[in-house]
């Protein structure tokens, strides 16, 4: 058993080799709190979510790190906008996030560190990094000096000589416009900290370095973000890190987007689509299965026609977890090991579309056995399924989704009973022979949006996928 993934630094898949055997460290570039999440920001994080029970079925003891920038030039533009203290907006947006992540299921990391729990870290680091001669202060700035690290641009894969650094309002005194910024010197109304140089705030990219090393020390196994994090994020933690003496991280991964029109999903664009709304016409287990399953290095265009696709592909399953159920007379337990072509597709580089091949294919054959009235083959093969679902986060029998199972859960019991009694309607025709008006009623339920499926136990009825 070996575990592979896709190391953008190497540009190829290679073995995952952890540096403490049976264990793997992870950091994630988390959130930036400067508005509430869309399903853009939050497949991020369901991904590695998968990646973290991948790692966790396998064995593998996980420290998992999700930072939180909590302040950077978008959250004070933000403060400045609406006239409110960028702590309130920060703190507000960080709430909306955890709220998305725990919808779609999503476990809590390790540790959930803020950028602004941690100035010390960062004055310690520039502190380091200004004697090592790797960076310099000017105007109250600290700057990182690019041409002192020589394997800078090596993730990015960029000439240092065709490079142009974004820069930033007020950061003066660069010696080579390809500097970076680790510190910026205060401005008027701007939230600011004590540092041997003047007051000021942190720099996007010294925030997690300095929180990397806090928590996961000089060296970890993975570093995780979004493929737009590649440059000059990533680059810029790199370069100061290993300037400082650190390791750093020993493998990149890096998740795609999800995109609309072609264009990556972003509130600047105005194309996002929020959390928030989207579970609420959306069941959130529907959500993760349209965002989890692709493979994640893949883009998902957004579409309401593939979120229907994924609510009728969730549904089959679900619909056949519910006959086995009732066939059983009972709940089935999920297997202890899950089938070995599905941990083969998520051995190589995570191939989630590949294992939830598997799954599908498990389901028709655990439909078939229903159909041949095979009791032990199809509680056989739901076991299979519910340990695959497990380790995607999907299992709609975990405690996590009780109550989720159909849209509007709070009026299932009323709806059910309304239906129960369209239902006995229909049995009393189909008993005395009427058989056009019990079809009549059938077909009435079906234009409501129901599936009505006639069983051993008696007819059942399910939501059906939306049109």
């Amino acid at each position: 058993m070996t575990i592979r993934l896709y190391d953008t630094s190497a540009r190829k898949i290679r073995d995952f080799v952890p540096l403490t055997a049976g264990c793997v460290s992870i950091y994630l570039c988390g959130a930036t709190v400067q508005a509430a999440p869309h399903i853009g920001h939050i497949r991020s994080g369901l991904n590695f979510d998968i990646m973290r029970r991948w790692f966790a079925y396998r064995g593998y003891d996980v420290t998992f790190i999700r930072n939180v920038t909590d302040i950077d030039d978008k959250i004070i533009n933000k403060s400045a906008e609406q006239g409110r203290p960028w702590w309130s907006i920060g703190y507000e947006n960080e709430r909306a996030f955890n709220d998305g992540y725990d919808a779609l299921g999503c476990l809590p990391p390790t540790y959930e560190p803020r950028a602004t729990g941690h100035i010390t870290e960062m004055i310690e680091m520039m502190r380091g990094l200004i004697e090592r001669g790797h960076a310099y202060e000017a105007d109250g700035n600290v700057y990182f000096d690019v041409r002192s690290f020589p394997g800078y641009l090596e993730l990015s894969n960029q000439d240092l000589d065709d490079l142009r650094q974004p820069s930033g309002e007020g950061e003066t005194g660069k010696r080579d416009q390809r500097d970076f910024a680790m510190w910026k010197a205060t401005k008027p109304g701007e939230p600011s900290w004590e540092t041997p140089w003047g007051r000021g705030r942190p720099g996007w990219h010294l925030e997690c370095s300095a929180m990397a090393h806090k928590y996961l020390g000089t060296a970890f196994d993975i570093h995780g973000g979004g493929i737009d994090l590649i440059f000059p994020h990533h680059e810029n933690e790199i370069a100061q890190a290993k300037a400082y003496g650190d390791e750093f991280a020993k493998y990149w991964v890096h998740n795609g987007w999800v995109t609309m029109s072609g264009e990556k999903m972003s509130k600047s664009l105005g194309n996002s689509v929020l959390v928030s709304e989207m579970v609420k016409t959306w069941r959130p287990i529907v959500l993760r299965y349209y965002l989890g399953t692709p493979h994640y290095r893949s883009m998902i265009e957004y579409s309401e026609e593939a979120l229907r696709e994924a609510e009728s592909a969730f549904a089959r399953i679900e619909g056949f977890i519910q006959r086995v159920i009732e066939k059983a007379g009972g709940e089935v337990e999920p297997a202890s090991e899950v089938p070995l072509a599905f941990a083969e597709a998520m051995d190589d580089d995570l191939g989630v579309p590949q294992a939830l091949a598997i799954i599908h294919t498990t389901v028709r054959q655990g439909n078939a056995a229903l159909a041949a009235d095979d009791k032990e083959a199809a509680v056989a093969r739901l076991a299979e399924v519910r340990a695959m679902l497990g380790v995607l986060g999907l299992d709609p029998l975990d405690p996590h989704w009780a109550g989720e199972g159909d849209r509007g859960a709070d009026l299932h019991g009323v709806v059910d009973t309304l239906v129960r009694l369209v239902l006995d309607q229909r049995q009393s025709a189909r008993d005395r022979k009427d058989w056009p008006a019990a079809d009549a009623i059938r077909d009435q339920l079906n234009q409501s949006g129901l599936v009505i499926e006639d069983s051993p136990t008696g007819p059942r009825w399910t939501l059906g996928p939306r049109q």
